[in-house]
């Protein structure tokens, strides 16, 4: 088998170049996802409704002597500079690429991210450490004051939620916040019901059960976060490809291609992935029509955006 040296770079507009070998480029990496500014204001605005009411319940809780409500008003501080880190994630993205970083600032998101799931899995744990030493040696709580500041930061959070579903578009980054919100969310109401629980029977130990219960609630989800985001940053295989599933729609979709082998695929940022693959070619003569046609069956069968080929004639 000879190897003439033909490479091809594909995602968008085309130019060549020529030194001695033959080489086709295409590029054309859009960073921008056309769902970024929607998100970027979805986390703006929720951090700002997150912000105006978390030390109000800081304060509240520890004047009525709350773990539940100190826990959910941590879990908001937490959530308004994790919301502030996305929000800022989004901004960065939109930034093209540069001679530093050839690929952009899509991956930014998913490191933000990853950074907010051990943020929230810390918090877990420190609850989860406060409400044992809670549960050993109850302290008592006012139930009057812990309510209404509960029903208040309830309000707040289902605002911010319903503000993050209804603006983001399901990415890891979107699902980080709105993960951190759904766990104030869960916090305000275990302190609602602890603050009922408290008012009708005393019982004070109800308050570090149900924070530790909320806890452990949102602790897979983070887990989960973590996981995807760490994949994607260890730049892993895409989930949903099969390199022998797009070995064999290749050599069936693509008539002049004889053969296809050492394929690498890798996930730049969600739903962007590259790949590369060596190529080996029916007839030389034919080499642009087939590398075109690989290009669009990895675009339009599996969503592969960039793609650099190297091609070799059968012998």
């Amino acid at each position: 088998m000879s190897d003439n040296g033909q490479h091809d770079h594909a995602d968008g507009a085309s130019h060549g170049h020529s030194h001695g070998h033959s080489h086709n480029h295409e590029h054309g990496h859009d960073h921008t996802p056309e769902v970024t500014d929607r998100n970027a204001r979805a986390v703006a605005w929720a951090g700002l409704l997150i912000a105006a009411f978390m030390f109000a319940e800081l304060v509240g809780g520890w004047l009525a002597g709350s773990l539940a409500l100190m826990a959910d008003a941590v879990h908001m501080v937490t959530d308004a500079a994790s919301l502030g880190l996305a929000w800022w994630a989004f901004q960065q993205s939109k930034k093209p690429a540069d001679a530093r970083l050839t690929y952009g600032r899509d991956r930014l998101p998913v490191l933000i991210a990853f950074a907010n799931s051990i943020f929230l899995l810390v918090v877990t744990g420190w609850i989860c450490i406060e409400a044992a030493g809670r549960f050993m040696t109850p302290e008592t709580v006012l139930a009057g004051p812990m309510f209404v500041i509960a029903v208040i930061g309830l309000l707040v959070n289902i605002g911010a939620f319903f503000i993050l579903q209804r603006g983001g578009d399901g990415s890891l980054n979107m699902r980080s916040a709105i993960l951190h919100v759904l766990g104030d969310l869960l916090g305000s109401v275990a302190a609602i019901a602890a603050a009922v629980v408290i008012y009708f029977t005393g019982w004070y130990p109800i308050d570090p059960i149900l924070s530790v219960f909320v806890a452990l609630l949102i602790v897979r989800s983070a887990v989960t976060v973590m996981r995807q985001s760490a994949h994607i940053l260890l730049e892993g295989a895409p989930n949903d490809i099969d390199r022998e599933t797009l070995k064999t729609d290749l050599l069936n979709a693509v008539p002049g291609l004889e053969d296809v082998y050492h394929i690498h695929l890798w996930s730049l940022a969600e739903g962007k992935v590259n790949a590369t693959m060596h190529a080996t070619l029916k007839r030389e003569d034919n080499a642009e029509i087939v590398l075109r046609q690989i290009r669009e069956r990895l675009k339009a069968r599996h969503g592969i955006g960039h793609v650099t080929i190297e091609t070799s004639e059968r012998s």
